[in-house]
């Protein structure tokens, strides 16, 4: 039998079991077992993890662990520069694109009103979801940490707030977001993208109270929805507008 010694930091401990939060611990492991075997067993995703040092090693999820190991292991670095070092992850993604589970429809509408392509579906399940980062290497939103644990999802993240526009601000908080917004470029309905339109091509599809009050408006070409910046709009602005200052 192989005893290592880990220890978590940040909010990796959340996963925990409360004993074993923010301390060293020594664990039992399989012979055979990888660091990406047993961070997974004591309840943390892999895709929460930036970086794992063995014995002040920085190795990647294959490493075996042996006798004696003692395992220190990291999430996102917010405030630190660690480029040079070894990442678990072969690739970064370049593009921040996402697919949410049935729990997150809130976070993905308002993912979508920031400009960030983000499929959604209530009845998606966690094999379609896989299926889909497989083929288009999205990363994964969920509040499911088995979800998270599927050794092809590499990019994702275990949402921890419950309501969407504090969602919102932990994603944009958590992967750097606000300068990548584009805030109402996309459909809130299905995903495509917006296009200005002239007051005239639309008239018969507006309320008679938006006739009066407004004058611009763009459309998706998909679902034929119209938008204009009503008392809506600017509710969804102000919480875009919260994420931009927190981030």
């Amino acid at each position: 039998m192989v005893t290592a010694t880990f220890r978590f930091y940040e909010e990796l401990n959340d996963f925990l079991a409360p004993e074993r939060r923010r301390r060293e611990f020594a664990c039992s492991c399989a012979r055979a077992a990888t660091t990406k075997h047993m961070i997974e067993a004591l309840g943390v995703p892999h895709t929460e993890v930036e970086l794992i040092l063995v014995n002040g090693e920085s190795v990647g999820f294959d490493r075996l662990l042996k006798d004696g190991d003692r395992v220190a292991v990291f999430p996102k670095f917010e405030m630190v520069d660690i480029t040079p070092l070894l990442r678990v992850r072969e690739h970064p993604l370049r593009v921040m694109h996402f697919v949410a589970d049935a729990h997150l429809g809130g976070l993905a509408h308002l993912l979508r009103m920031a400009g960030f392509d983000t499929l959604y579906d209530n009845h998606y399940h966690d094999s379609e979801i896989e299926a889909i980062v497989v083929n288009d290497g999205r990363i994964v939103l969920t509040r499911d940490r088995e979800l998270l644990k599927r050794r092809s999802i590499t990019h994702g993240c275990y949402v921890r707030t419950l309501k969407p526009p504090q969602q919102l601000c932990e994603i944009f908080d958590r992967l750097d977001l606000a300068r990548s917004a584009r805030p109402f470029t996309l459909c809130l309905n299905c995903n495509a993208p917006l296009r200005a339109i002239e007051k005239a091509e639309v008239l018969a599809r507006l309320p008679p109270s938006v006739r009066e009050r407004f004058d611009h408006f763009s459309t998706c070409d998909v679902c034929r929805r119209v938008f204009w910046e009503g008392s809506h709009w600017h509710r969804m602005r102000a919480v875009l507008e919260d994420c931009m200052r927190s981030d």
